[in-house]
């Protein structure tokens, strides 16, 4: 058991403090966040303090931090802040639902956030920093580097590799022996077959609004 101070204080951070709470033993005891973005004293009952002043009321000897932000900016801004906790000398907890498959033999990383109906088959491994949202599936002998938020029902197939700063849409599928290359995004219902480029951007082609309305067809 852990005494945890989570960073952040929009929803990913609200829904942190409600799996760490009902699904782990650690005790989330407070919340963090640049001195600039406090807007107030308290968030879901606890204290919120200034991340500058943190050391010196929540010591790293005794407590662990979670970095509950989005994907904003590929992952970079919260890549930044993981790298300014390490330097204070925090360790970093992750959080793995209790209702996810976990069948590889190898630990993931640091700071990463697996939600419910994951399945993580044998041989994967997963970097540090990294969100797996709800109802993905990753194949076996995958790779997923740091720095990287995969939303939710994303298929990603055996002997993939996701380089750091991506971030994937819902319900997009890589086939087997994909390369995802750094700084990638790729949008929701994106399908792909082979190696991206470095900062690509990959649209599945949209749906379109049909010419007849609902009560014209025989359906």
């Amino acid at each position: 058991m852990a005494k945890i101070i989570i960073f952040g204080t929009g929803d990913i951070a609200q829904i942190a403090n409600y799996y760490f709470d009902i699904d782990t033993e650690h005790e989330v005891v407070a919340f963090t966040v640049d001195k600039n973005y406090i807007t107030t004293d308290e968030f879901e009952g606890k204290p919120v303090v200034d991340f500058e002043q943190l050391s010196e009321r929540y010591p790293p000897s005794d407590y662990q931090i979670f970095i509950a932000t989005s994907y904003a900016k590929l992952n970079k801004v919260r890549e930044e802040k993981y790298n300014e906790v390490k330097k204070k000398g925090y360790h970093l907890v992750s959080y793995i639902s209790s209702k996810c498959s976990y069948l590889s033999q190898y630990e993931c990383g640091d700071n990463c956030f697996i939600l419910e109906d994951n399945t993580i088959q044998p041989f994967v491994k997963l970097g540090n920093n990294i969100t797996l949202w709800s109802g993905n599936h990753i194949g076996h002998h995958s790779i997923i580097h740091d720095h990287n938020f995969i939303s939710s029902h994303v298929v990603i197939s055996g002997h993939c590799e996701v380089h750091s700063n991506c971030f994937i849409g819902v319900n997009a599928t890589l086939h087997n022996n994909v390369v995802i290359s750094k700084e990638t995004i790729l949008a929701a219902g994106a399908i792909i077959s082979k190696k991206t480029i470095e900062k690509g951007v990959y649209l599945p082609p949209q749906t379109t609004l049909f010419k007849k309305k609902s009560d014209e067809l025989n359906f």
